[in-house]
């Protein structure tokens, strides 16, 4: 396969709707249509770069959770996304103090560059009203207000490129899409749906899918090599498991404190993860 033939399986791998969230119920105009080619343009925008500095958001919190926590979708991605990026790039990663803790209080950073790329993975943004929402409507703005500043600022200070992934509506980056198209695909959409725009939106089945997307992306356009257990299904299961057990982190789906992500069967999960392997030919 050519690298566009490499990307668009990529894709095609992660864009599937496991939680039946209704991503792509119209099939002629949905959220997968109407991002048609940004996560391509994601991608090179990355890679391409002769220095890029890229600065990455995640974090969502799940209020009716056991115990009310931040979930399993987002930081996992962005785990593998940052250790993938850092071989050629300045990688920083925000989350809330008491997110950061999952990844062992590691991940603080303020560059003395300019951010080129700024970067949101599963992290709600403002709805029409100002408050950030659940899926299930709930406000959460009180728990992501205070860090959005921060994004506002490097958005506002640098002039990055902004990508955006997600994987319901609420997300930075869904305001890009038409609130028609929006209510066409998913329930509820004019009470969650986030308006916050960006340049690039990589909408997946799971959020952690299109960073892992965005990851195998940049390296392959990149023809960066790396060790063969990055995009390996075990070992994220491995990073899950240490995750849940010391943030704690919570399947935002059922909201219990478990190694699962959206509620999913782990084969159903790393599915996509395994298809990416055997794109870019990993042993």
């Amino acid at each position: 396969m050519t690298t566009d033939e490499k990307l668009a399986a990529i894709l095609a791998a992660v864009q599937t709707d496991p939680g039946n969230r209704g991503l792509a119920r119209d099939p002629h105009d949905n959220l997968f249509t109407a991002t048609a080619g940004q996560f391509q343009a994601a991608c090179r925008s990355i890679a391409e770069h002769p220095n890029p500095v890229v600065a990455i958001f995640t974090g969502f919190w799940i209020p009716t959770a056991t115990p009310p926590a931040f979930e399993t979708d987002g930081p996992l991605g962005v785990f593998l996304l940052q250790e993938v990026l850092a071989v050629l790039a300045e990688v920083g990663v925000y989350c809330e103090v008491n997110l950061n803790v999952a990844f062992g209080n590691v991940w603080a950073h303020e560059s003395v560059r300019p951010v080129t790329h700024l970067v949101t993975c599963e992290r709600p943004g403002p709805t029409a009203d100002g408050t950030f929402r659940t899926m299930r409507c709930l406000d959460i703005t009180s728990q992501h207000e205070r860090l959005h500043c921060t994004y506002e600022m490097l958005k506002a200070r640098d002039r990055p490129v902004t990508i955006s992934i997600g994987d319901g509506g609420n997300e930075i980056g869904m305001g890009s899409i038409a609130p028609i198209t929006m209510a066409k695909n998913i329930p509820d959409s004019q009470q969650v749906r986030c308006v916050a725009t960006c340049d690039y939106l990589i909408v997946a089945g799971v959020s952690n899918w299109g960073a892992y997307a965005l990851a195998a992306g940049f390296s392959l356009i990149r023809g960066t090599e790396h060790p063969v257990e990055l995009f390996d299904s075990d070992r994220e299961l491995r990073t899950l498991e240490l995750m849940v057990e010391s943030g704690p982190l919570v399947d935002g789906v059922t909201g219990r404190q478990e190694a699962t992500v959206d509620g999913l069967p782990w084969d159903v999960y790393a599915a996509p993860l395994l298809r990416i392997r055997e794109i870019l030919e990993l042993p």
